[in-house]
Order: structure tokens, then C-alpha cells, then sequence
């Protein structure tokens, strides 16, 4: 690496939800630059205004700050390369792509939609599906290249619609050296003349990412490997620009696959396989249509991000669990897959699983509390962080505490009686009503409260096994909680003794 300072990019469209493929460029993406001692940019590519979507923006813009992957320069916060919305530079990229005009590498073409789409229909044939505008097609077309001056130049003076093409050299062969895939040769005689500029002044992507990271000065550009294909005319722009001294290193990330590895994942083959693509909740403002995301569903960005990081890449080791901190540290592109990763759903959430185990009872218990709310329940953060402790080996989403744990905020509606009944007796009965009597002298802790519940079903030669689970079941309805002590000694004297009168009342029916 060279002596220039990093500075990398993430440079989304606009356009709707953020998936799990592209926080997995913006990991890689900070990743590096941290490691470097350089700079992560967030920049917004809305320069396709048809497909703009209100909101979408600020959706990206939170994902990265629930990640806790956060820009050092961004249409947020600014920066010294500022705006960092390609509408708001809309001015800046003609100059450019007038300048390919008059070096001989970019047209003039005038054809209206109702032309290019006849000649598709005419060009179209087995063999050539789709036919594009490419070296073969431009020679009968209505553009710079194929018409005399004098007509072009009053097309321009009468303000006639036009876009700018690049024009494709025939035959060459290009390479450039991926840092992913290593040497990539393309020919250029495959590539159709892309457009650079549109007929309303804007930019299409393959112009405005070229001109926008030499002025941002990017030095290394790091992107899904669906654009690849869009290389060869992207190394022509730097080197036709004169800029090719400066042109970021690149590299192509695998794509994340479908879980059987056929094609890349999708959204809707997370609806189909009943999990998540998308980083947060979204809902398309165009359609009302609603997509769940890994947050809302109780996933802890640490665990997020820590399944993303392995899905394409590893440190060489058994490794799976890194922090944030290990991750900058041991990261590099020489250790990412060239292959596509499966996404393994069972897998991101024993990812989820690790964290909330080890995760701290009162944060849990901070993010558990919209649960609470929804359920119209109001408890004390101390409680409620007891309890998280308590069911957390057993959660694999944050919001599991509340099916692990509902019995601590509500007295059971009902019993498991069928699990009590037949072998319940007046000896019970009678133990529970001495126990509960007894409370009044028992310091309120598990390991009191099973000494003296032990001591009793000793002096009443019952044994602790036919006790403990009637006793469980009246605190909690059924046959599951954490050690049924534990339980006792959150629920408080109070309330142990409410559910055992309650429970009584409904065995010895």
C-alpha cells in the first residue's frame, strides 16, 4: 500500500431497504479503513430520480448507526468533499462527460425510447435476446457518430433530448487486478456503449462513480460482484479522464446465497423461508409493503455484525466469536472468499444466542422493554434484569425473554393440572399450607428458601422430587422456568404465597 491515506466508501441507492449484502460492504468497507487509520464515507447514488424512495436515506443512514458502523464523512455529518448526494453535484458531471465528447471517447445520441425499443425488436433473436447499443448498432443509429456535424450541432442548438455514450473500443483486451479475485481480463468488444449522462442532465452510476471517488479521492473501492461486468467501461472512464494514476483499488465481494447456494439471496426467499433480509423493519412507501428486519425480530447488532463479517470471510482459525475491536484488527481481503456464502438462518441466530448469553442483564433488560410496553406491563428495570438473567441461556432473540419469562409478570390464568392431580394428596396439600406459613421467618433467597423446603419435606417424609414440581407449576402454570427457587425468590414473599394459595385452591378441587 502506498503512502496515500485509505478512505473507502459505501455508496448505496436510495431506494429501499438495506440488505444483508450491502451492511456486509459496509463492514468490509469500515473494516479496512479503521485498520488503516483512514476514512469510511457514506455517499448517496440518487441520481436514478425514477427510482428514488422518500425515506430511504434516513433508513440507511440508521442501519449503519444500529451497527454501529459509523461514517466519518456522510451527507449527515458533512465533510471536506461535501455534498455527498450525487443530486445535489448534478452540475459537475457534464464538464466530464463533454470533455469524453471532445476527446473522441463518449457520443452524442439522440434516439427517442420508441427507436431504441424498435430496434430491439428488430435485432432481437434467439441467439440475441436482448440486443444493445454497442459498436455494431451505434453505425445506424441517430447519434454523433453516425450522422454528419452540421446536423448534430443543430439537434444541440434546438435543445433536442440527447444522452452521452461512451464509445466502446472493438476488440481490446482490459485487465486490472482485483484484490478479491486477482487478475480480471475483459474484452471490450462484449461491452455496449453505456450511457454517461441522461437526457435530464444526471449522471448514470458508471459516470458519477468514477468522477465522484477521484474527487473524494476513494482508494479503494469495495463492491458487490454483480458489478463486475460494469468494470471494463468504468477502467476506460479513468483511464480516458486522465485520471488512471489515481484509481482506487478494487474488489468484488461474493455474493451472500440463497441457503441450498443456488443464487443469491433475495428477498423474497426470505419471506419464503420465514426469515429476514433486511437489516431493520422496512415498509415501501409506494406499495405499503411491510419487510421484517434482523432488529425488530431481537437481533443485538454486535451479533449482526459478527455473523455478516463470517459470511465470506475467516481469520484463518476455528475463530467464530470476534468483537468489533478483533474484527479491525484481523480482517483482511486476502482472507475473503472468491465463492459465494450460503446464508444459514440456524447459524445467525446461535450467532444472536452467544451475545444475549453473554450479554449484560440490565442492557438486556433496556432492550427487552418494548416488549413490556406492547404487553401493557410495568416493572421495575431491576426486575426485569433479574428475570433477563435468569431466561437468557435460553433466548435466542431478546424478545424470547418474555416466552421464558412471562410467569414473572402475571399469575398463571391456568394450571397443568393433569401433571399434578393424580398424585396430589391431603399430605401435600397439607405441606404447602405449613410451608407457606413459614415464609414469614425464611430470608428470601434460593438457597434459603430450598433449605427450609427441604427441612419441612424431610420432618413430613414426603420426598422433594413429588413437591417441587406441584410447586412449580403453581408459580408458573406448566412445567418450565428456570430452577423453581430462583423463581420464588424474584417473585418475593408476597407473591409465592399468593400463587400457592392459588394453586391449593385449584388442586384440592
Amino acid at each position: 500500500m502506498d503512502n496515500k491515506k485509505v478512505r473507502v466508501r459505501f455508496a448505496p441507492s436510495p431506494t429501499g431497504g438495506l440488505h444483508l449484502g450491502g451492511v456486509r460492504t459496509v463492514l468490509f468497507n469500515y473494516l479496512f479503513a479503521k485498520q488503516h487509520n483512514g476514512d469510511f464515507i457514506l455517499r448517496i447514488e440518487d441520481t436514478d430520480q425514477t427510482r428514488y424512495v422518500p425515506g430511504a436515506e434516513e433508513y440507511i443512514t440508521e442501519c449503519l448507526r444500529w451497527c454501529g458502523l459509523n461514517p466519518d464523512e456522510s451527507p449527515e455529518l458533512g465533510g471536506p468533499y461535501a455534498p455527498y448526494r450525487q443530486s445535489e453535484r448534478k452540475p459537475l458531471y457534464r464538464q466530464y462527460a463533454e470533455q469524453l465528447v471532445k476527446s473522441g471517447h463518449a457520443y452524442y445520441a439522440f434516439d427517442t425510447p420508441e427507436e431504441l425499443e424498435s430496434m430491439r425488436e428488430r435485432l432481437k433473436s434467439p441467439e440475441n435476446p436482448a440486443p444493445q447499443y454497442n459498436h455494431v448498432v451505434r453505425t445506424q443509429m441517430r447519434n454523433s457518430l453516425a450522422m454528419p456535424e452540421a446536423d448534430v450541432q443543430a439537434l444541440l442548438a434546438a435543445g433536442t433530448p440527447h444522452v452521452i455514450r461512451i464509445k466502446m473500443p472493438v476488440g481490446e483486451e482490459l485487465s486490472f487486478t482485483d484484490m478479491v479475485r486477482g487478475n480480471v481480463t475483459f474484452n471490450t468488444s462484449q461491452v455496449d456503449d453505456k450511457v454517461l449522462l441522461k437526457a435530464d442532465g444526471m449522471p448514470t452510476y458508471h459516470l458519477a462513480v468514477v468522477v465522484d471517488d477521484y474527487l473524494m479521492k476513494i482508494t479503494h473501492a469495495f463492491r458487490g460482484e454483480e458489478w463486475l461486468p460494469s468494470a471494463p467501461v468504468h477502467l476506460l472512464l479513468w483511464k480516458y479522464l486522465g485520471w488512471e494514476a489515481d484509481m482506487p483499488q478494487w474488489a468484488h465481494l461474493p455474493l451472500i446465497l440463497k441457503p441450498d447456494g443456488n443464487g443469491k439471496l433475495s428477498k423474497r426467499d426470505g419471506d419464503r423461508l420465514g426469515f429476514p433480509v433486511y437489516a431493520m423493519n422496512w415498509t415501501d412507501p409506494r406499495s405499503n409493503e411491510f419487510t421484517r428486519g434482523f432488529r425488530e425480530l431481537g437481533f443485538l447488532p454486535e451479533a449482526f455484525i459478527n455473523m455478516l463479517a463470517v459470511l465470506g470471510w475467516n481469520d484463518g482459525s476455528e475463530q467464530e466469536i470476534f468483537s468489533l475491536e478483533e474484527l479491525i484488527q484481523k480482517f483482511s481481503m486476502d482472507r475473503v472468499h472468491k465463492a459465494g456464502a450460503k446464508f444459514d438462518y440456524e447459524k445467525a441466530k446461535w450467532f444472536n444466542h452467544q451475545y444475549i448469553h453473554h450479554k449484560d442483564n440490565e442492557t438486556l433488560a433496556a432492550l427487552f422493554q418494548p416488549v413490556l410496553v406492547e404487553k401493557g406491563v410495568t416493572a421495575v428495570p431491576a426486575y426485569v434484569a433479574t428475570i433477563a438473567g435468569l431466561v437468557k441461556e435460553r433466548c435466542y432473540f431478546v424478545n424470547d425473554i418474555w416466552e421464558h419469562g412471562f410467569f414473572f409478570f402475571q399469575s398463571p390464568a391456568g394450571y397443568d393440572e393433569a401433571a399434578v392431580k393424580p398424585k396430589w394428596n391431603a399430605d401435600k396439600d397439607a405441606f404447602f399450607a405449613v410451608w407457606s406459613g413459614q415464609l414469614d421467618n425464611t430470608p428470601f433467597t434460593a438457597a434459603e428458601l430450598e433449605a427450609s423446603f427441604k427441612a419441612l419435606a424431610t420432618e413430613k417424609n414426603i420426598k422433594m422430587g413429588e413437591l417441587q414440581l406441584p410447586f412449580r407449576i403453581m408459580l408458573t402454570g406448566g412445567k418450565f422456568g428456570p430452577p423453581v427457587f430462583d423463581i420464588a425468590a424474584t417473585l418475593g414473599k408476597d407473591e409465592t404465597r399468593s400463587r400457592i394459595a392459588k394453586g391449593l385452591a385449584a388442586f384440592g378441587q
